[in-house]
């Protein structure tokens, strides 16, 4: 019955799109993924068939019901893990007892975390940067990304077709049933979303990557993620917003994130927004509260600024805002201007805290923190207008005179 329900989707002459779709995820460590995903596999139909990944564990039966809308799965030869992440190899070793290939061809490092994940032979062979590998009637070529996002990740180019299966990269968290992103009209939130989530520490190498693949001047007519759709018309817009926001250039908009007890730290941050709009930036609030840590980030991938409050909680800061710090501090943001408010009953230390926190990050502060007794009077909220205003304008001459900020 399986076969006659899930179909693969051809890509090309040879390749097929043989993945699963994910319409109910809602979390990726830590990651907000509202819009599901999928996990993307493919078929090769060489003289030596090739599987290019396989799927989440869970989706084991979906994948092969594709696959064999297609071919026999025992018929495939051979196996490409690019990244042994268990959304992508999580099935291998129950696939590979089904298929039993020839042999399964991953990174050093792949090979040596598949080994670690399955704990049983497999036949792996490691492969290294350029080196190529012949299906008979097709050549594949690798090519190492390592720390994008995995030590093991890497790129399998086929060389015939010019199509560039990119494992974790230009992809995105995105359940639909479009394939293609000739299919799909708006995407580049949940492109930038992921970017943010998940590539964002790696920015320096992505850049790196990017102008290695230049210098290969490989052909490339197709870029196949482990993720969402297929780029096929849009390949260029993909690549340009990565080498942008690879660079996390400032801009005027300002990110104001909080959590507040009893409403004095909310009303603290209405005042600083209103300082901000003042002073011409663009803002967005984001109440923790209502607004998930990763969406944060992700408006935090082209801002020039981040303002955090909290209201004192037993000697410390609120729950929701150490969280968000703790998520940010791990995706290494560079070039945000900083500041800290927050509200209090007697020890007032929340500020403080907040301050270490982003300091501790290499983000530079624009001046010291504004803190309120209890509920914030005029002078207190005279006092976060002006420094809304004063953000603004500080943030403005920055980019103004080009300054790297952190």
């Amino acid at each position: 019955m399986a076969k006659d329900i899930f179909s693969a989707i051809k890509v090309s002459d040879h390749v097929w799109w043989v993945g699963a779709v994910d319409w109910n995820i809602r979390d990726f460590h830590g990651y907000s993924t509202d819009q599901g995903s999928t996990y993307n596999a493919y078929l090769i139909l060489a003289d030596k068939v090739t599987l290019v990944d396989t799927v989440k564990a869970s989706f084991k039966d979906e994948l092969l019901a594709r696959i064999s809308s297609v071919i026999d799965p025992r018929k495939i030869d051979y196996i490409i893990s690019n990244h042994a992440e268990p959304d992508h190899a999580g099935c291998l070793a129950e696939v590979a007892a089904v298929v039993q290939p020839e042999k399964i061809f991953a990174s050093k490092m792949g090979v040596k975390n598949l080994k670690a994940h399955f704990h049983q032979d497999l036949n792996l062979v490691p492969v290294a940067s350029g080196e190529e590998l012949s299906l008979g009637n097709l050549t594949v070529q690798f090519l190492e990304t390592r720390m994008l996002h995995w030590p093991d990740s890497m790129f399998t180019y086929l060389v015939d077709e010019g199509i560039l299966f990119t494992s974790d990269a230009f992809g995105m968290h995105l359940a639909g049933s479009a394939r293609f992103d000739d299919e799909v009209d708006h995407w580049e939130y949940e492109a930038a979303k992921y970017y943010a989530n998940i590539l964002l520490p790696y920015s320096g190498l992505v850049t790196k990557l990017l102008d290695q693949v230049d210098q290969m001047a490989l052909p490339i007519k197709v870029l196949a993620p482990d993720h969402g759709f297929i780029w096929r018309e849009d390949l260029q817009r993909i690549q340009s917003l990565y080498r942008r926001w690879a660079k996390q250039a400032p801009t005027n908009k300002v990110i104001v994130t909080y959590d507040s007890m009893w409403g004095s730290t909310a009303k603290m941050a209405t005042a600083i927004m209103e300082g901000l709009r003042a002073g011409g930036a663009v803002i967005k609030v984001m109440d923790l509260k209502v607004s998930h840590r990763s969406d944060v980030v992700t408006e935090l991938l082209e801002a020039g600024g981040l303002i955090v409050g909290s209201s004192t909680l037993n000697n410390g800061i609120l729950p929701r805002v150490a969280d968000f710090l703790t998520y940010l501090r791990g995706l290494r943001p560079k070039n945000l201007l900083t500041l800290a408010f927050g509200s209090y009953g007697w020890s007032g230390e929340s500020v403080g805290k907040i301050e270490e926190e982003l300091s501790g990050m290499g983000l530079a502060p624009v001046d010291e923190g504004i803190k309120s007794l209890f509920v914030p009077d005029q002078d207190v909220l005279g006092a976060c207008f002006d420094a809304g205003k004063g953000f603004a304008a500080r943030l403005q001459q920055t980019i103004n005179e080009g300054e790297e900020l952190a």
